[in-house]
């Protein structure tokens, strides 16, 4: 996806890819707010207190030792009504790693959810998301049947520092369209952008009328 600035995955790429999915069929306004490589005290309160503010809610993609590290956070996100995703235990880049040690990983995190979680999510599959959106076709067929993977319609790119938020709220407004899958980071390395990109985000859709919502 090696697009350095907030983008749209192009939808000849969303089709030809049709054992991921990058966004939703919906008949109602909706977007599907996502968040990834926490949970962190530092950052993920804080986009769970916005979300309160607004009566939104979403899919937290996490980091397993994370979650081994930070449980009472990962507690809150579930507490609070969301919903939590695979993203591997030491957030891998799948084109790196072989697929023993790549599917290792998964099962690792996978586990440490199961140690802490309080109950069972609704969805029928775990939903797993590659870090960096990358993975290997033979790392997909090997979890495909056992996880929802997702990818995304609109990558905000709050983590890249050299981007200043006003741009990146301007752009990924722009970008949105009702069902798309939008990834935000709740890392110290997203903390200045998502704080001022998100609540403004939210607000302007929702006086659109938009719903935000779990996958």
């Amino acid at each position: 996806m090696g697009l350095i600035k907030p983008h749209r995955v192009p939808d000849f790429l969303q089709r030809y890819f049709s054992s991921f999915v990058f966004k939703k069929d919906v008949r109602e306004p909706t977007i599907y707010l996502t968040f990834d490589d926490g949970p962190i005290p530092e950052v993920t309160p804080w986009v769970l207190s916005c979300l309160k503010d607004f009566e939104a809610h979403a899919t937290f993609f996490m980091v397993g030792d994370n979650v081994r590290k930070h449980p009472e956070v990962f507690k809150q996100v579930l507490e609070e009504g969301h919903l939590v995703g695979n993203h591997t235990f030491n957030h891998l880049k799948g084109w790196s790693e072989s697929n023993a040690d790549y599917l290792e990983n998964i099962g690792l995190c996978q586990k440490c959810f199961a140690e802490v979680r309080l109950e069972e999510n609704s969805f029928q599959k775990p939903l797993f998301r590659p870090p960096h959106g990358q993975i290997k076709p033979g790392q997909v067929k090997e979890i495909r049947d056992s996880y929802k993977i997702i990818l995304w319609d609109v990558l905000t790119c709050d983590y890249d520092q050299s981007l200043k938020p006003e741009e990146i709220l301007e752009k990924t407004i722009e970008l949105t369209r009702s069902g798309s899958i939008v990834v935000f980071h709740d890392s110290l390395k997203a903390e200045r952008n998502v704080k001022f990109v998100l609540p403004r985000y939210i607000s302007h859709f929702k006086s659109l009328g938009f719903k935000f919502e779990t996958l």
